[in-house]
């Protein structure tokens, strides 16, 4: 059996592609499936050790950016995608899958193309609560529709095709390390914790805004604060500078990244999270069960963290705060009152662990198997 993923260049599409292949592998197990390939299309691919750990071959396509505003850009992009197309069809040809799962954003277009082009069956699975461009147009010819948000429903026109399955994450996000978290991370043991995530690319507003309560936070507080790679020195220097005179400089732990065990540790030591409202974000604090603050980021495509935040918001696991209403003195008003409420975190935390789906990954992986044979 041979199965083609592909999706968008970023974390948010391919830690979900990689949950739902290491489904697909213990999937092939379980039935008995006697050989499973799969690779991955895109332009780039974004961790080769997870996808040699999974036995995921990589191929090449270029795809190019359509932005939603005039740029010369657009034009370069279009001449890059037409090889880029071109080059999938053939290669796509040659290496004939049985299916293609596609987690959207434009570096699925080549790949979609070519499914629909040679007669391919698609699955696809929309991480946000605004369909992308992407995944909105392969709806149109896909064989099976996966959401993450029930919201997502009315974007698509035959539901007879949708299932809710929440957003794959990797499964160990559902077991947080709370053993050793603490001495890890080098916190003290009886201090309330803040977690801040910045995703992979950082989150300026809300490191700028910490930054501005920070002396007044760790007087009763800790921060775990992962404030992206390419802000970690700048954001050093500063808080070097707004620590200074502090007594309490020992309760702020600063990363520019965290791996896979150092986030579960962070997770295991928080009692309350800070993030924007990207659908992975939403959906890996949700299998912690830990209460969280949203801030969408503004400007997002489709507004769609906005639209995620409210959805994840309204079931009682998150408070939203509006990126233009994050002043310093909302935010750190808004922290004091979640950390000293034990009941709302408890009830939060309750809403969260409702909302996780940590069959996600499983589910899809069985939906996939079933077109494939089906096509077979």
């Amino acid at each position: 059996m041979k199965i083609l993923l592909t999706g968008g260049g970023t974390g948010g599409h391919f830690y979900p592609l990689m949950a739902v292949a290491e489904a697909l592998n213990s999937s092939a197990d379980k039935e008995k499936i006697a050989k499973m390939e799969m690779v991955f299309m895109a332009e780039d691919p974004y961790d080769k050790d997870l996808l040699l750990k999974n036995g995921i071959k990589f191929k090449k396509v270029y795809s190019g950016k359509l932005r939603r505003y005039f740029s010369l850009l657009n034009i370069i992009d279009l001449l890059k995608i037409i090889p880029g197309i071109l080059k999938a069809i053939i290669s796509i040809y040659f290496d004939f899958p049985d299916v293609v799962f596609s987690k959207g954003g434009h570096e699925s277009l080549p790949a979609l193309f070519a499914a629909r082009f040679l007669g391919i069956p698609v699955v696809i699975h929309e991480s946000d609560t605004v369909p992308g461009k992407a995944n909105k147009w392969a709806s149109r010819f896909a064989k099976r529709i996966a959401i993450s948000f029930p919201d997502s429903v009315k974007y698509f026109k035959d539901q007879s095709l949708l299932a809710v399955t929440g957003n794959p994450i990797r499964k160990e996000f559902f077991i947080r390390e709370k053993v050793g978290a603490r001495e890890f991370l080098m916190l003290e043991a009886s201090v309330p914790t803040v977690f801040i995530i910045g995703g992979s690319q950082g989150a300026m507003a809300i490191n700028e805004t910490v930054l501005d309560i920070l002396p007044e936070l760790v007087q009763n507080f800790q921060i775990i604060h992962q404030c992206g790679p390419n802000n970690l020195s700048d954001t050093k220097a500063r808080t070097d500078i707004v620590l200074a005179d502090s007594d309490y400089q020992s309760r702020y732990r600063l990363f520019g990244t965290l791996n896979l065990d150092a986030m579960r540790m962070a997770y295991g030591a928080a009692d309350l999270v800070i993030s924007r409202a990207g659908s992975s974000s939403i959906f890996e604090i949700a299998a912690s069960g830990l209460p969280s603050i949203m801030v969408p980021l503004d400007g997002s495509a489709q507004d769609h963290q906005r639209e995620n935040a409210y959805a994840y918001a309204r079931g009682g696991a998150a408070v939203v705060i509006e990126q233009r209403n994050l002043a310093p003195h909302i935010l750190k008003s808004e922290i004091e009152r979640l950390l000293n409420n034990y009941k709302e975190r408890e009830k939060m935390s309750e809403a969260a662990a409702k909302f996780a789906k940590p069959l996600a990954a499983e589910t899809i992986a069985r939906e996939i198997i079933k077109v494939a044979i089906n096509h077979k």
